[in-house]
């Protein structure tokens, strides 16, 4: 049966070119660019910002929770926030759960 089936042969090893002609490495540095500006900057930039706003949180700021819940702060400890959303209603969130500081009186606003 092996008359139906043409053998196949390994052809010789054919000689190895050169070792790259630099485009190569031009488009894995283009990728790292663009990687970086694109994702790591602004990624690390808003990280610093959250941290900084956790940072200086006071009694008596206006706050936005990731949940979006908006209230005054009335007590901080180190990891935890006591916000006040309405008249004698507190709720006690951590302080990586704020998501922004809002303005002076906009809470009078709403």
């Amino acid at each position: 049966m092996s008359f139906f089936i043409p053998a196949a042969y390994a052809d010789t090893a054919a000689a190895a070119g050169p070792a790259g002609s630099g485009f190569e490495w031009v488009f894995l540095i283009g990728f790292l660019v663009i990687f970086y500006l694109m994702i790591w900057r602004p990624q690390a930039k808003r990280a610093k910002e959250h941290k900084n706003l956790i940072g200086g949180l006071q009694k008596g700021d206006e706050v936005v929770t990731s949940g979006g819940i908006a209230g005054k702060v009335t007590k901080v400890t180190d990891d935890f926030v006591v916000v006040e959303v309405s008249d004698n209603v507190e709720l006690k969130f951590q302080k990586q759960a704020v998501a922004a500081a809002l303005p002076k009186g906009t809470l009078k606003a709403i």
